[in-house]
Protein backbone atom coordinates (compact mmCIF):
# COMPACT_ATOMS: atom_id res chain seq x y z
CA UNK A 1 0.00 0.00 0.00
CA UNK A 2 1.12 3.79 -0.55
CA UNK A 3 -0.05 5.48 3.05
CA UNK A 4 0.71 9.05 3.76
CA UNK A 5 1.73 9.74 7.37
CA UNK A 6 0.64 13.33 8.33
CA UNK A 7 2.95 13.85 11.40
CA UNK A 8 4.42 10.23 11.69
CA UNK A 9 7.79 11.24 14.08
CA UNK A 10 5.80 11.26 17.26
CA UNK A 11 5.11 9.72 20.41
CA UNK A 12 2.27 6.96 18.79
CA UNK A 13 3.29 6.84 15.25
CA UNK A 14 6.72 6.43 14.97
CA UNK A 15 6.16 2.61 16.25
CA UNK A 16 3.16 2.51 13.20
CA UNK A 17 5.64 3.52 10.20
CA UNK A 18 8.62 1.29 11.39
CA UNK A 19 6.12 -1.65 11.24
CA UNK A 20 4.54 -0.45 7.88
CA UNK A 21 7.93 -0.31 6.37
CA UNK A 22 9.45 -3.40 7.78
CA UNK A 23 5.83 -4.99 5.90
CA UNK A 24 7.13 -3.51 2.89
CA UNK A 25 4.34 -0.37 2.44
CA UNK A 26 5.36 2.81 0.87
CA UNK A 27 5.27 5.34 3.30
CA UNK A 28 5.65 9.17 2.79
CA UNK A 29 5.41 11.53 5.84
CA UNK A 30 3.88 14.91 5.35
CA UNK A 31 5.60 17.19 8.55
CA UNK A 32 7.26 20.72 8.94
CA UNK A 33 10.53 18.37 9.10
CA UNK A 34 11.30 19.38 12.89
CA UNK A 35 12.10 15.90 13.98
CA UNK A 36 13.96 13.80 12.34
CA UNK A 37 13.12 10.49 10.89
CA UNK A 38 15.82 8.94 11.73
CA UNK A 39 15.84 9.74 15.85
CA UNK A 40 12.84 7.43 15.81
CA UNK A 41 14.31 4.38 13.90
CA UNK A 42 12.20 5.38 11.00
CA UNK A 43 14.50 4.15 7.79
CA UNK A 44 12.80 4.10 3.92
CA UNK A 45 10.33 6.70 4.38
CA UNK A 46 9.99 9.07 2.26
CA UNK A 47 9.24 12.69 3.26
CA UNK A 48 7.27 15.67 2.18
CA UNK A 49 8.08 18.90 3.91
CA UNK A 50 4.99 20.88 4.55
CA UNK A 51 2.76 22.72 7.09
CA UNK A 52 -0.43 20.67 7.18
CA UNK A 53 -2.15 23.91 8.27
CA UNK A 54 -1.12 25.76 4.81
CA UNK A 55 -3.46 24.07 2.69
CA UNK A 56 -2.60 25.55 -0.25
CA UNK A 57 1.19 25.16 0.07
CA UNK A 58 0.37 21.40 1.28
CA UNK A 59 -1.99 20.72 -2.10
CA UNK A 60 1.23 21.75 -4.00
CA UNK A 61 3.42 19.38 -2.26
CA UNK A 62 1.17 16.38 -2.43
CA UNK A 63 0.72 17.56 -5.86
CA UNK A 64 -2.28 15.39 -6.78
CA UNK A 65 -1.43 11.97 -5.61
CA UNK A 66 -3.28 9.13 -4.51
CA UNK A 67 -2.49 7.03 -1.12
CA UNK A 68 -4.38 3.75 -0.32
CA UNK A 69 -4.22 5.12 3.07
CA UNK A 70 -4.03 8.64 4.68
CA UNK A 71 -3.56 9.33 8.62
CA UNK A 72 -3.91 12.43 10.02
CA UNK A 73 -1.66 11.96 13.69
CA UNK A 74 -1.73 16.16 14.18
CA UNK A 75 -5.61 16.88 13.73
CA UNK A 76 -7.09 18.31 16.85
CA UNK A 77 -10.33 19.90 15.67
CA UNK A 78 -13.58 19.52 12.89
CA UNK A 79 -11.58 22.65 10.95
CA UNK A 80 -8.73 20.20 11.04
CA UNK A 81 -10.76 17.39 9.17
CA UNK A 82 -12.88 19.89 6.84
CA UNK A 83 -9.56 20.98 5.27
CA UNK A 84 -8.83 17.36 5.29
CA UNK A 85 -11.50 16.31 3.51
CA UNK A 86 -10.98 19.07 0.80
CA UNK A 87 -7.49 17.63 0.25
CA UNK A 88 -7.86 14.07 0.17
CA UNK A 89 -11.57 13.82 -1.06
CA UNK A 90 -10.97 11.37 -4.37
CA UNK A 91 -7.25 11.17 -3.34
CA UNK A 92 -7.63 8.41 -1.02
CA UNK A 93 -9.36 4.76 -0.25
CA UNK A 94 -9.18 5.33 3.62
CA UNK A 95 -8.59 8.31 5.65
CA UNK A 96 -8.02 7.49 9.09
CA UNK A 97 -8.62 10.12 11.95
CA UNK A 98 -6.84 9.99 15.57
CA UNK A 99 -9.07 10.85 18.20
CA UNK A 100 -8.72 10.56 21.72
CA UNK A 101 -9.94 7.74 24.22
CA UNK A 102 -10.55 10.74 26.90
CA UNK A 103 -13.73 11.85 24.32
CA UNK A 104 -15.81 9.35 26.31
CA UNK A 105 -17.90 10.13 28.91
CA UNK A 106 -17.02 11.83 32.00
CA UNK A 107 -17.41 10.74 34.51
CA UNK A 108 -18.72 7.10 33.02
CA UNK A 109 -21.58 5.56 33.60
CA UNK A 110 -20.75 1.66 33.30
CA UNK A 111 -17.81 -0.18 32.94
CA UNK A 112 -16.19 -1.46 30.99
CA UNK A 113 -15.62 1.00 28.66
CA UNK A 114 -16.59 0.18 24.87
CA UNK A 115 -17.00 2.16 21.16
CA UNK A 116 -20.50 2.51 22.14
CA UNK A 117 -19.71 4.56 25.57
CA UNK A 118 -21.19 7.87 24.68
CA UNK A 119 -18.90 11.14 24.05
CA UNK A 120 -19.16 13.67 26.51
CA UNK A 121 -16.32 15.28 28.58
CA UNK A 122 -17.63 18.46 30.23
CA UNK A 123 -14.00 18.94 31.85
CA UNK A 124 -11.71 19.52 29.08
CA UNK A 125 -11.61 21.22 25.98
CA UNK A 126 -9.18 19.16 24.14
CA UNK A 127 -11.34 16.26 24.13
CA UNK A 128 -14.57 18.03 22.89
CA UNK A 129 -12.74 19.43 20.25
CA UNK A 130 -11.76 16.06 19.18
CA UNK A 131 -15.75 15.11 19.37
CA UNK A 132 -16.20 17.63 17.08
CA UNK A 133 -13.85 16.37 15.05
CA UNK A 134 -15.12 13.45 14.94
CA UNK A 135 -18.22 14.75 14.56
CA UNK A 136 -17.30 16.40 11.37
CA UNK A 137 -15.55 13.12 10.43
CA UNK A 138 -18.92 11.01 10.42
CA UNK A 139 -20.46 14.03 8.64
CA UNK A 140 -18.38 13.88 5.79
CA UNK A 141 -18.82 9.76 5.31
CA UNK A 142 -22.84 10.18 5.86
CA UNK A 143 -22.79 13.23 2.95
CA UNK A 144 -20.17 12.18 0.64
CA UNK A 145 -18.73 8.72 1.12
CA UNK A 146 -15.23 10.48 2.49
CA UNK A 147 -13.27 7.03 3.38
CA UNK A 148 -13.21 7.79 7.30
CA UNK A 149 -11.86 5.47 10.13
CA UNK A 150 -11.54 6.79 13.80
CA UNK A 151 -9.56 5.67 16.20
CA UNK A 152 -9.27 6.58 19.54
CA UNK A 153 -5.84 5.97 21.39
CA UNK A 154 -5.26 6.21 25.13
CA UNK A 155 -2.53 7.02 26.88
CA UNK A 156 -0.01 5.70 24.93
CA UNK A 157 3.71 5.40 25.04
CA UNK A 158 7.24 4.79 23.66
CA UNK A 159 9.51 7.71 23.90
CA UNK A 160 7.31 9.68 27.11
CA UNK A 161 7.11 9.40 30.32
CA UNK A 162 2.91 8.52 30.99
CA UNK A 163 2.92 9.76 34.25
CA UNK A 164 0.09 11.80 35.49
CA UNK A 165 1.72 14.87 36.75
CA UNK A 166 5.54 16.24 35.94
CA UNK A 167 6.45 13.27 33.41
CA UNK A 168 5.97 13.17 29.40
CA UNK A 169 8.69 14.74 27.15
CA UNK A 170 9.93 15.84 31.34
CA UNK A 171 12.74 14.02 32.97
CA UNK A 172 12.08 16.03 36.08
CA UNK A 173 9.90 13.10 37.58
CA UNK A 174 12.42 10.59 37.17
CA UNK A 175 15.01 13.22 38.79
CA UNK A 176 12.33 13.94 41.60
CA UNK A 177 12.15 10.01 42.27
CA UNK A 178 15.88 9.42 42.00
CA UNK A 179 16.15 12.16 44.43
CA UNK A 180 13.94 10.61 47.23
CA UNK A 181 12.29 14.04 46.47
CA UNK A 182 8.17 14.27 46.68
CA UNK A 183 6.18 13.03 43.77
CA UNK A 184 2.66 14.92 43.33
CA UNK A 185 0.33 11.69 42.82
CA UNK A 186 -3.34 12.78 42.10
CA UNK A 187 -6.13 11.34 44.33
CA UNK A 188 -5.29 8.48 46.64
CA UNK A 189 -4.07 6.28 43.69
CA UNK A 190 -5.96 3.75 43.85
CA UNK A 191 -8.10 4.89 40.64
CA UNK A 192 -7.88 2.27 37.39
CA UNK A 193 -6.02 3.43 34.35
CA UNK A 194 -4.66 1.73 31.40
CA UNK A 195 -1.42 2.24 29.73
CA UNK A 196 -0.98 1.13 26.15
CA UNK A 197 3.40 0.54 24.52
CA UNK A 198 3.22 2.04 21.11
CA UNK A 199 4.61 -1.01 19.37
CA UNK A 200 1.98 -2.90 20.77
CA UNK A 201 -0.84 0.17 19.50
CA UNK A 202 0.88 -0.28 15.93
CA UNK A 203 -0.06 -4.06 15.91
CA UNK A 204 -3.80 -2.92 15.83
CA UNK A 205 -3.57 0.57 14.40
CA UNK A 206 -1.99 -0.94 11.28
CA UNK A 207 -4.24 -3.66 11.00
CA UNK A 208 -6.50 -1.44 10.11
CA UNK A 209 -5.30 -0.16 7.37
CA UNK A 210 -6.88 -1.19 3.84
CA UNK A 211 -9.21 -2.85 5.98
CA UNK A 212 -12.68 -2.41 3.85
CA UNK A 213 -14.94 -2.97 7.01
CA UNK A 214 -12.90 -0.77 8.96
CA UNK A 215 -14.91 2.71 6.44
CA UNK A 216 -17.25 4.38 8.66
CA UNK A 217 -16.36 2.69 12.18
CA UNK A 218 -14.57 4.02 15.05
CA UNK A 219 -11.77 2.14 17.32
CA UNK A 220 -9.91 2.43 20.84
CA UNK A 221 -7.35 0.29 21.02
CA UNK A 222 -5.47 -0.31 24.64
CA UNK A 223 -3.55 -2.61 26.70
CA UNK A 224 -5.60 -5.42 28.76
CA UNK A 225 -3.32 -4.51 31.91
CA UNK A 226 -5.18 -2.47 34.28
CA UNK A 227 -3.10 -1.17 37.04
CA UNK A 228 -3.35 1.82 39.61
CA UNK A 229 -1.47 5.29 39.49
CA UNK A 230 -0.19 4.10 42.87
CA UNK A 231 1.39 0.60 40.80
CA UNK A 232 2.31 3.17 37.31
CA UNK A 233 4.20 5.36 39.71
CA UNK A 234 5.69 2.30 41.67
CA UNK A 235 6.69 0.95 38.45
CA UNK A 236 8.52 3.71 37.05
CA UNK A 237 10.10 3.81 40.10
CA UNK A 238 12.02 0.66 39.91
CA UNK A 239 12.53 1.46 35.81
CA UNK A 240 14.43 4.61 37.38
CA UNK A 241 16.40 2.20 39.91
CA UNK A 242 14.32 3.53 43.01
CA UNK A 243 12.60 1.24 45.48
CA UNK A 244 10.67 3.31 47.30
CA UNK A 245 8.94 6.10 45.24
CA UNK A 246 8.23 8.78 48.19
CA UNK A 247 4.47 9.99 46.77
CA UNK A 248 2.09 11.92 48.06
CA UNK A 249 -1.59 12.17 47.16
CA UNK A 250 -3.61 15.21 46.77
CA UNK A 251 -7.41 15.11 45.91
CA UNK A 252 -7.46 16.47 42.22
CA UNK A 253 -9.74 19.25 42.66
CA UNK A 254 -7.45 20.22 45.02
CA UNK A 255 -4.94 19.96 42.54
CA UNK A 256 -7.00 21.56 39.71
CA UNK A 257 -7.88 24.51 41.94
CA UNK A 258 -4.13 25.37 42.51
CA UNK A 259 -3.29 24.72 38.58
CA UNK A 260 -5.85 25.58 36.95
CA UNK A 261 -4.52 24.37 33.44
CA UNK A 262 -3.88 20.33 34.95
CA UNK A 263 -7.88 20.81 35.54
CA UNK A 264 -8.95 19.09 31.78
CA UNK A 265 -6.01 16.31 31.95
CA UNK A 266 -7.16 15.31 35.63
CA UNK A 267 -10.85 16.06 35.82
CA UNK A 268 -11.72 15.32 32.05
CA UNK A 269 -9.05 11.82 32.33
CA UNK A 270 -6.27 10.88 34.42
CA UNK A 271 -8.94 11.31 37.65
CA UNK A 272 -11.17 9.33 36.35
CA UNK A 273 -10.97 4.90 35.90
CA UNK A 274 -10.15 3.96 32.54
CA UNK A 275 -10.71 0.30 31.70
CA UNK A 276 -11.51 -1.20 28.03
CA UNK A 277 -13.11 -3.83 26.32
CA UNK A 278 -10.96 -4.30 23.21
CA UNK A 279 -13.25 -6.79 21.75
CA UNK A 280 -14.12 -4.95 18.50
CA UNK A 281 -10.20 -4.12 17.57
CA UNK A 282 -9.65 -7.85 18.13
CA UNK A 283 -12.39 -8.82 16.11
CA UNK A 284 -11.22 -6.65 12.72
CA UNK A 285 -7.47 -7.16 14.02
CA UNK A 286 -7.63 -10.92 14.60
CA UNK A 287 -3.74 -10.86 15.59
CA UNK A 288 -3.79 -7.51 18.34
CA UNK A 289 -2.26 -8.70 20.87
CA UNK A 290 -0.94 -5.76 23.81
CA UNK A 291 2.08 -8.36 25.12
CA UNK A 292 4.53 -5.24 26.64
CA UNK A 293 4.14 -5.48 30.54
CA UNK A 294 4.21 -1.39 31.61
CA UNK A 295 7.21 -2.63 34.13
CA UNK A 296 9.03 -3.63 30.91
CA UNK A 297 8.62 -1.21 28.68
CA UNK A 298 9.04 1.49 31.01
CA UNK A 299 12.76 0.40 31.51
CA UNK A 300 12.95 0.36 27.87
CA UNK A 301 11.68 4.48 26.98
CA UNK A 302 14.06 5.38 30.11
CA UNK A 303 16.61 3.41 28.72
CA UNK A 304 15.98 5.19 25.71
CA UNK A 305 16.22 8.97 26.70
CA UNK A 306 18.94 7.98 28.57
CA UNK A 307 20.88 6.76 25.85
CA UNK A 308 21.38 9.73 23.73
CA UNK A 309 22.28 13.64 24.28
CA UNK A 310 18.98 15.86 24.01
CA UNK A 311 16.46 13.57 24.76
CA UNK A 312 17.14 13.77 28.85
CA UNK A 313 14.91 17.16 28.70
CA UNK A 314 14.46 18.76 32.57
CA UNK A 315 11.79 21.64 32.88
CA UNK A 316 12.20 23.36 36.53
CA UNK A 317 8.72 24.95 36.41
CA UNK A 318 6.85 21.11 37.11
CA UNK A 319 9.35 20.96 40.16
CA UNK A 320 7.79 23.95 41.11
CA UNK A 321 4.38 23.89 40.75
CA UNK A 322 4.79 20.08 42.18
CA UNK A 323 6.57 21.74 45.22
CA UNK A 324 3.78 24.38 45.58
CA UNK A 325 1.18 21.81 45.35
CA UNK A 326 2.56 19.44 48.02
CA UNK A 327 3.74 22.18 50.34
CA UNK A 328 0.49 24.25 50.20
CA UNK A 329 -1.87 20.95 50.77
CA UNK A 330 0.74 19.17 53.21
CA UNK A 331 0.49 22.81 55.05
CA UNK A 332 -3.17 22.72 55.32
CA UNK A 333 -3.59 19.23 56.17
CA UNK A 334 -1.42 18.92 59.02
CA UNK A 335 -3.35 22.04 60.65
CA UNK A 336 -6.77 20.05 60.33
CA UNK A 337 -8.40 19.85 63.52
CA UNK A 338 -10.27 16.38 64.05
CA UNK A 339 -14.17 17.06 65.04
CA UNK A 340 -15.99 15.56 68.30
CA UNK A 341 -19.46 14.78 68.14
CA UNK A 342 -21.34 12.73 70.77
Amino acid sequence: MKILFIGGTGNISAASVRRLIGQGHQVVLLNRGTRPPESYGIEGATTIQADIHDETATANSLNGQHYDVVVNCIAFNASDVERDVRLFAGRCAQYIFISSASAYQKPLQQFPITESTPLENPYWDYSRQKIAAEAACMQAYHDSGFPVTIVRPSHTYETVIPVAIGGWNNFAIIERMRAGRPVLVHGDGTSLWTITHSEDFAIGFTGLFGHPQAIGEAFHITSDEVQSWNQIYDAVGRAAGVEQVNKVHVPSEYIARMVPGMRGGLLGDKAASAVFDNSKIKEFVPAYNASIPFQEGICRTIEWIEAASGRKQVFEDANVMMDAVIETYLSAYNRLQPLHFK
